[in-house]
């Protein structure tokens, strides 16, 4: 109990920052891929893909192409209307074009994105996930699902973003979940967190377990291993968070 309070205070003073997050999460990306980013971490991405390549970002509200955010001192160039998932004022791009959200969210359940990228409560060792609640985090007071059900169904494929860790240290990462499942079972194939980057192996619907790929800097896997309550393999080509 003791290390494990040692690791919680490590973890809070030396986690990676959501922009670092962003900035893994847009590595998943390559030439030509059609890809949902859903609120919070996730849109973050956005801002740091490789300007070699070329990535068509999809908004439930509609928009399809369009570019990263404003900068805090650039309020006066703010297009009101742009906006993502998030509700995040985005970039005008040239080719970028808008449609209702009914044809938004068949282009989801009919598979024709590349990936879609959400965040989350938890997700399990079988690749179940939860970004939904009825009473949290105090009583009467509930957290929609939004497009969860369709992001992690309709993309090839499903990538969470989240904390490792919740407000109160416990694990995001868990061998069984305790809030109400999103989607369908076993649909998750990667999760990138503020210590850790986890594969969940197998075809979706079959998932066979977790396996780390990278862990931040400093930290070790056996650290990880102990602040994570599913268990992990760790892949013989496991290294440090790489950018």
């Amino acid at each position: 109990m003791e290390d494990r309070k040692r690791l919680v205070e490590k973890y809070n003073a030396t986690k990676l920052s959501r922009e670092t997050i962003g900035m893994r999460i847009a590595r998943e990306f390559k030439d030509g891929d059609y890809v949902n980013l859903g609120r919070g971490l996730p849109v973050l991405a956005a801002d740091y893909l490789d300007p070699s390549i070329d990535v068509f970002y999809h908004g439930e509200p509609g928009i399809m192409g369009y570019g990263t955010g404003y900068t805090s001192d650039e309020w006066q160039d703010i297009d009101m209307v742009l906006h993502d998932a998030a509700m995040r004022h985005v970039r005008p791009k040239p080719g970028m074009v808008f449609f209702d959200m009914g044809e938004s969210f068949n282009m989801l359940r009919g598979k024709h994105l590349d990936a879609a990228v959400i965040g989350g409560f938890e997700v399990s060792e079988k690749g179940d996930f939860a970004n939904w609640a009825l009473k949290y985090p105090v009583p009467h007071s509930g957290i929609s699902v939004g497009g969860g059900f369709d992001l992690v169904v309709g993309p090839k494929r499903c990538i969470v973003a989240m904390t490792h860790l919740d407000r109160n240290g416990d694990a995001k990462v868990v061998k069984k979940l305790k809030y109400p499942l999103t989607g369908a079972p076993q649909h998750v194939d990667l999760v990138i967190t503020d210590l850790a980057v986890i594969e969940v192996k197998g075809p979706k619907g079959k998932k066979e377990g977790l396996v780390l790929k990278e862990f931040a800097p400093g930290w070790t896997p056996a650290e990880v291993q102990a602040l994570t309550d599913a268990h992990f393999e760790v892949s013989p080509e496991v290294k440090v968070y790489s950018l």
